[in-house]
Protein backbone atom coordinates (compact mmCIF):
# COMPACT_ATOMS: atom_id res chain seq x y z
CA UNK A 1 0.00 0.00 0.00
CA UNK A 2 1.25 3.52 -0.75
CA UNK A 3 0.53 6.92 0.77
CA UNK A 4 0.94 10.08 -1.26
CA UNK A 5 1.55 13.70 -0.43
CA UNK A 6 -1.20 16.26 0.02
CA UNK A 7 -3.50 16.79 -3.01
CA UNK A 8 -2.27 20.35 -3.58
CA UNK A 9 1.34 19.23 -3.94
CA UNK A 10 2.23 16.02 -5.77
CA UNK A 11 5.35 14.47 -4.28
CA UNK A 12 7.11 11.31 -3.18
CA UNK A 13 5.33 8.11 -2.26
CA UNK A 14 5.52 6.61 1.22
CA UNK A 15 5.31 2.82 1.23
CA UNK A 16 3.36 1.40 4.16
CA UNK A 17 5.27 -1.45 5.83
CA UNK A 18 3.43 -2.42 9.03
CA UNK A 19 0.70 -1.29 11.38
CA UNK A 20 0.05 -2.46 14.93
CA UNK A 21 -2.58 -5.20 14.54
CA UNK A 22 -6.03 -4.39 15.90
CA UNK A 23 -5.91 -7.59 17.98
CA UNK A 24 -2.91 -6.23 19.91
CA UNK A 25 -4.53 -2.83 20.43
CA UNK A 26 -7.74 -4.44 21.73
CA UNK A 27 -5.68 -6.48 24.21
CA UNK A 28 -4.21 -3.28 25.60
CA UNK A 29 -0.77 -3.56 24.05
CA UNK A 30 1.14 -0.44 23.10
CA UNK A 31 3.87 -0.25 20.47
CA UNK A 32 6.77 1.53 22.12
CA UNK A 33 10.46 1.35 21.15
CA UNK A 34 11.36 0.40 17.62
CA UNK A 35 14.24 0.06 15.19
CA UNK A 36 15.21 -1.23 11.76
CA UNK A 37 17.96 -3.86 11.42
CA UNK A 38 20.78 -3.96 8.89
CA UNK A 39 18.85 -6.47 6.77
CA UNK A 40 15.84 -4.15 6.60
CA UNK A 41 13.84 -5.94 9.29
CA UNK A 42 11.51 -3.79 11.40
CA UNK A 43 11.46 -4.55 15.14
CA UNK A 44 8.91 -3.16 17.61
CA UNK A 45 8.60 -3.86 21.34
CA UNK A 46 5.01 -4.18 22.56
CA UNK A 47 4.14 -3.63 26.23
CA UNK A 48 0.83 -4.22 28.02
CA UNK A 49 -0.95 -1.24 29.58
CA UNK A 50 -0.79 -2.96 32.96
CA UNK A 51 2.97 -2.25 32.99
CA UNK A 52 2.65 1.39 31.87
CA UNK A 53 1.88 4.83 33.24
CA UNK A 54 1.28 7.97 31.22
CA UNK A 55 3.21 11.22 31.52
CA UNK A 56 2.01 14.62 30.32
CA UNK A 57 5.11 15.06 28.19
CA UNK A 58 6.28 14.15 25.62
CA UNK A 59 3.24 13.68 23.42
CA UNK A 60 2.59 10.41 21.61
CA UNK A 61 4.07 7.01 22.33
CA UNK A 62 7.29 8.30 23.99
CA UNK A 63 5.10 9.57 26.85
CA UNK A 64 4.42 6.04 28.12
CA UNK A 65 6.63 4.99 31.05
CA UNK A 66 7.10 1.33 32.08
CA UNK A 67 6.92 0.29 35.70
CA UNK A 68 10.01 -1.88 36.12
CA UNK A 69 10.41 -4.80 36.05
CA UNK A 70 8.06 -5.45 33.15
CA UNK A 71 7.42 -7.90 30.32
CA UNK A 72 7.32 -7.08 26.63
CA UNK A 73 6.98 -8.83 23.29
CA UNK A 74 9.45 -8.12 20.50
CA UNK A 75 7.80 -8.23 17.07
CA UNK A 76 10.23 -8.60 14.15
CA UNK A 77 8.74 -8.00 10.70
CA UNK A 78 10.36 -8.98 7.40
CA UNK A 79 8.95 -9.31 3.89
CA UNK A 80 8.16 -12.96 4.57
CA UNK A 81 7.17 -13.33 8.21
CA UNK A 82 6.31 -11.77 11.55
CA UNK A 83 8.21 -13.29 14.48
CA UNK A 84 7.35 -12.68 18.13
CA UNK A 85 9.67 -13.10 21.12
CA UNK A 86 8.58 -12.76 24.74
CA UNK A 87 11.00 -10.67 26.85
CA UNK A 88 10.52 -10.94 30.61
CA UNK A 89 11.88 -9.14 33.67
CA UNK A 90 13.05 -5.98 31.87
CA UNK A 91 14.67 -3.89 34.59
CA UNK A 92 15.59 -0.68 32.74
CA UNK A 93 13.34 2.01 31.31
CA UNK A 94 14.41 1.93 27.65
CA UNK A 95 14.87 4.84 25.30
CA UNK A 96 16.14 2.74 22.36
CA UNK A 97 15.83 -0.69 20.84
CA UNK A 98 18.54 -1.87 18.42
CA UNK A 99 19.30 -5.13 16.60
CA UNK A 100 22.55 -7.10 16.59
CA UNK A 101 23.71 -9.99 14.38
CA UNK A 102 22.26 -13.49 15.01
CA UNK A 103 18.87 -12.05 16.05
CA UNK A 104 20.28 -10.60 19.28
CA UNK A 105 19.13 -7.15 20.36
CA UNK A 106 19.75 -4.28 22.76
CA UNK A 107 17.54 -2.25 25.05
CA UNK A 108 19.16 1.04 26.01
CA UNK A 109 18.22 3.78 28.45
CA UNK A 110 19.29 7.23 27.32
CA UNK A 111 20.48 8.28 30.77
CA UNK A 112 22.83 6.91 33.39
CA UNK A 113 24.72 8.13 36.44
CA UNK A 114 27.78 7.34 38.49
CA UNK A 115 27.71 5.08 41.52
CA UNK A 116 28.20 6.33 45.04
CA UNK A 117 31.25 8.50 45.73
CA UNK A 118 32.04 8.91 42.03
CA UNK A 119 32.17 5.19 41.32
CA UNK A 120 31.74 3.42 37.98
CA UNK A 121 28.98 4.40 35.60
CA UNK A 122 25.77 2.42 36.03
CA UNK A 123 24.78 0.09 33.20
CA UNK A 124 22.15 1.52 30.87
CA UNK A 125 22.27 -1.18 28.16
CA UNK A 126 21.17 -4.82 28.21
CA UNK A 127 22.07 -7.31 25.45
CA UNK A 128 19.47 -10.02 24.82
CA UNK A 129 19.78 -13.35 23.04
CA UNK A 130 17.55 -14.33 20.14
CA UNK A 131 15.27 -16.07 22.65
CA UNK A 132 14.87 -12.92 24.76
CA UNK A 133 17.22 -13.82 27.62
CA UNK A 134 19.64 -11.18 28.98
CA UNK A 135 23.27 -11.93 28.14
CA UNK A 136 25.24 -8.86 29.25
CA UNK A 137 24.89 -5.30 30.47
CA UNK A 138 27.11 -2.24 30.22
CA UNK A 139 27.12 1.55 29.89
CA UNK A 140 27.00 3.41 26.55
CA UNK A 141 27.42 6.88 27.97
CA UNK A 142 24.97 9.46 29.27
CA UNK A 143 22.24 11.48 27.52
CA UNK A 144 22.09 9.43 24.31
CA UNK A 145 20.26 11.45 21.66
CA UNK A 146 20.63 9.07 18.69
CA UNK A 147 21.69 5.43 18.36
CA UNK A 148 22.10 2.97 15.49
CA UNK A 149 23.79 -0.44 15.04
CA UNK A 150 25.54 -1.58 11.88
CA UNK A 151 25.72 -4.91 10.06
CA UNK A 152 28.86 -5.93 11.98
CA UNK A 153 27.24 -5.34 15.37
CA UNK A 154 28.96 -2.06 16.24
CA UNK A 155 26.91 0.59 18.05
CA UNK A 156 27.04 4.29 17.09
CA UNK A 157 25.83 7.02 19.42
CA UNK A 158 25.38 10.79 19.44
CA UNK A 159 24.75 12.65 22.68
CA UNK A 160 22.80 15.57 24.06
CA UNK A 161 24.11 18.62 25.86
CA UNK A 162 23.74 17.18 29.37
CA UNK A 163 25.96 14.25 28.42
CA UNK A 164 28.42 16.35 26.43
CA UNK A 165 28.89 18.76 29.33
CA UNK A 166 28.77 16.00 31.92
CA UNK A 167 31.69 13.87 33.06
CA UNK A 168 31.34 10.71 30.99
CA UNK A 169 34.36 10.70 28.60
CA UNK A 170 32.69 9.23 25.50
CA UNK A 171 29.60 11.40 25.92
CA UNK A 172 31.83 14.44 26.27
CA UNK A 173 33.20 13.89 22.75
CA UNK A 174 29.67 14.21 21.33
CA UNK A 175 29.86 11.08 19.13
CA UNK A 176 31.09 7.56 19.88
CA UNK A 177 31.38 4.02 18.53
CA UNK A 178 31.15 0.83 20.60
CA UNK A 179 31.38 -2.92 20.11
CA UNK A 180 28.70 -5.32 21.31
CA UNK A 181 30.63 -5.86 24.58
CA UNK A 182 30.25 -2.20 25.48
CA UNK A 183 33.87 -1.29 24.74
CA UNK A 184 34.54 2.09 23.12
CA UNK A 185 36.10 1.49 19.68
CA UNK A 186 35.87 4.92 18.03
CA UNK A 187 35.90 8.58 18.99
CA UNK A 188 36.05 11.70 16.83
CA UNK A 189 39.49 12.65 18.14
CA UNK A 190 39.38 16.27 17.04
CA UNK A 191 38.29 15.41 13.49
CA UNK A 192 34.91 17.18 13.57
CA UNK A 193 34.34 20.67 12.11
CA UNK A 194 32.94 21.91 15.43
CA UNK A 195 32.15 20.55 18.89
CA UNK A 196 28.73 18.84 19.05
CA UNK A 197 25.97 20.10 21.30
CA UNK A 198 23.11 17.77 20.34
CA UNK A 199 22.61 14.65 18.25
CA UNK A 200 19.64 14.60 15.85
CA UNK A 201 19.42 11.19 14.17
CA UNK A 202 21.55 8.36 12.73
CA UNK A 203 21.72 6.11 9.68
CA UNK A 204 23.78 3.37 8.05
CA UNK A 205 24.97 3.02 4.47
CA UNK A 206 26.53 -0.35 3.65
CA UNK A 207 29.37 -0.65 6.20
CA UNK A 208 29.41 3.04 7.06
CA UNK A 209 27.62 4.86 9.85
CA UNK A 210 26.26 8.41 9.72
CA UNK A 211 25.59 10.59 12.78
CA UNK A 212 23.69 13.88 12.42
CA UNK A 213 24.32 16.62 14.99
CA UNK A 214 24.55 20.34 15.55
CA UNK A 215 27.10 22.41 17.51
CA UNK A 216 26.68 25.00 20.19
CA UNK A 217 28.99 27.57 18.69
CA UNK A 218 27.90 30.80 17.04
CA UNK A 219 28.71 29.28 13.63
CA UNK A 220 25.60 27.14 13.98
CA UNK A 221 24.40 24.78 11.29
CA UNK A 222 23.92 21.02 11.31
CA UNK A 223 26.48 18.42 10.26
CA UNK A 224 26.40 14.96 8.69
CA UNK A 225 29.35 12.87 9.89
CA UNK A 226 30.21 9.67 8.00
CA UNK A 227 32.35 7.06 9.76
CA UNK A 228 34.02 4.18 7.90
CA UNK A 229 34.86 1.60 10.61
CA UNK A 230 37.21 -0.45 8.40
CA UNK A 231 39.61 2.47 8.03
CA UNK A 232 38.57 4.80 10.83
CA UNK A 233 38.04 7.57 8.27
CA UNK A 234 35.76 10.43 9.30
CA UNK A 235 34.15 12.84 6.84
CA UNK A 236 31.77 15.61 7.85
CA UNK A 237 29.50 17.65 5.58
CA UNK A 238 27.38 20.65 6.34
CA UNK A 239 23.76 19.50 6.23
CA UNK A 240 21.42 21.28 3.81
CA UNK A 241 18.60 20.70 6.33
CA UNK A 242 18.70 22.14 9.83
CA UNK A 243 18.11 19.67 12.68
CA UNK A 244 16.33 16.89 10.78
CA UNK A 245 14.61 14.10 12.69
CA UNK A 246 15.12 11.55 9.91
CA UNK A 247 17.94 10.97 7.41
CA UNK A 248 18.88 8.27 4.91
CA UNK A 249 21.62 8.23 2.30
CA UNK A 250 22.68 6.21 -0.74
CA UNK A 251 25.74 7.38 -2.64
CA UNK A 252 25.25 11.02 -3.60
CA UNK A 253 21.51 11.08 -2.77
CA UNK A 254 19.87 11.68 0.60
CA UNK A 255 16.42 12.18 2.03
CA UNK A 256 15.54 14.10 5.20
CA UNK A 257 12.41 14.67 7.28
CA UNK A 258 11.43 17.47 9.64
CA UNK A 259 8.20 16.74 11.46
CA UNK A 260 5.24 18.91 12.28
CA UNK A 261 5.32 17.77 15.90
CA UNK A 262 2.30 15.69 16.92
CA UNK A 263 0.64 16.42 13.56
CA UNK A 264 -0.18 14.12 10.65
CA UNK A 265 2.39 15.79 8.40
CA UNK A 266 6.12 15.82 7.88
CA UNK A 267 8.32 17.83 5.55
CA UNK A 268 10.30 15.55 3.25
CA UNK A 269 13.39 16.95 1.53
CA UNK A 270 15.67 15.37 -1.04
CA UNK A 271 19.30 16.38 -1.51
CA UNK A 272 22.26 15.56 -3.73
CA UNK A 273 25.99 15.74 -3.11
CA UNK A 274 28.09 17.72 -5.56
CA UNK A 275 31.74 17.62 -4.57
CA UNK A 276 31.71 18.45 -0.86
CA UNK A 277 28.34 20.20 -0.82
CA UNK A 278 24.87 18.76 -0.18
CA UNK A 279 22.04 20.77 -1.74
CA UNK A 280 18.28 20.34 -1.46
CA UNK A 281 16.75 19.37 -4.81
CA UNK A 282 13.11 18.88 -3.82
CA UNK A 283 10.81 19.34 -0.85
CA UNK A 284 7.20 18.45 -0.09
CA UNK A 285 4.85 18.48 2.87
CA UNK A 286 3.67 14.89 3.22
CA UNK A 287 0.53 13.64 4.92
CA UNK A 288 1.27 10.68 7.21
CA UNK A 289 -1.07 7.92 8.45
CA UNK A 290 -0.63 8.95 12.09
CA UNK A 291 0.83 11.65 14.30
CA UNK A 292 4.59 12.17 14.01
CA UNK A 293 6.51 12.73 17.25
CA UNK A 294 10.09 12.46 18.48
CA UNK A 295 12.21 9.40 17.58
CA UNK A 296 10.24 9.12 14.34
CA UNK A 297 12.97 8.40 11.75
CA UNK A 298 15.80 5.96 11.05
CA UNK A 299 17.87 5.53 7.90
CA UNK A 300 18.99 2.15 6.61
CA UNK A 301 20.96 1.70 3.39
CA UNK A 302 19.14 4.30 1.35
CA UNK A 303 15.68 3.91 2.93
CA UNK A 304 14.25 6.30 5.49
CA UNK A 305 11.81 4.61 7.86
CA UNK A 306 9.23 6.84 9.51
CA UNK A 307 6.95 6.04 12.41
CA UNK A 308 3.58 7.82 12.22
CA UNK A 309 1.38 6.83 15.15
CA UNK A 310 1.23 3.03 15.12
CA UNK A 311 2.07 2.78 11.41
CA UNK A 312 5.52 2.46 9.83
CA UNK A 313 6.28 3.71 6.34
CA UNK A 314 9.47 4.13 4.34
CA UNK A 315 10.75 6.21 1.46
CA UNK A 316 13.81 5.67 -0.72
CA UNK A 317 16.62 8.21 -1.02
Amino acid sequence: MTLRSTPDRPGPTLHRVWRLPAADAVRGRRALWWTVGPAGELAVLLVSLKHLSRGRYPRGWPGWRPDTPFTGELVTITDHEERRTRVTDIRISPSYLALLPDSRFLLVSGRTSRGENGGSWRANTVVYSASGSPEAEFCLGDDIAALVTDADGSIWTAYGDEGIYGSHPESGAGLAGWNARGEAIWSPGGRLPDHPLQGCTAATEDHRAWLVWYPGSSRGGTFLTRITPATGAVTSYRSPVQRPDGFAVRGNRAVFTRRDHNKRFTELLRAELDGDTWSVTDRARIRTPGRVVMHCGQGRDGFLWIRAGDTWVRVEA
